[in-house]
């Protein structure tokens, strides 16, 4: 009897684990950051796109293939707060709860898809 609820204990937590690895833990508030994206970021990069440079969206496979550090929420924060070629840095500009909630929006919007 023992034996089987040492398993069952195993098994939960083996269960609980791979759901929380399933899902993407957001360090920002991505409903905040959809308030700084549309504020900040739209002009520019409007239902994920790029005015600027078309081929460097913020699809999911766009940001895997040309975001420094590849689609995670570390990288986007440091494209947003330094900037790189035509886009400007906003370090200066935003707080950087600001710059880690826009981060969140953009890596999750991205993952479930931008309406353009």
């Amino acid at each position: 009897m023992f034996k089987i609820k040492q398993a069952a204990s195993a098994g939960a937590v083996a269960v609980a684990i791979a759901a929380s690895a399933a899902a993407p833990a957001f360090a920002g508030d991505v409903a905040a950051g959809e308030q700084v994206f549309n504020a900040n970021c739209a002009a520019c990069h409007a239902g994920g796109q790029n005015v600027i440079m078309p081929d460097k969206t913020l699809e999911k496979e766009a940001l895997e293939s040309y975001l420094a550090g590849g689609r995670n929420e570390k990288a986007v924060m440091t494209q947003v707060t330094n900037g790189k070629n035509a886009m400007p840095a906003f370090g200066g500009r935003l707080a950087e709860d600001e710059i880690q909630n826009v981060a969140s929006y953009v890596i999750a919007t991205s993952e479930s898809g931008w309406d353009e």
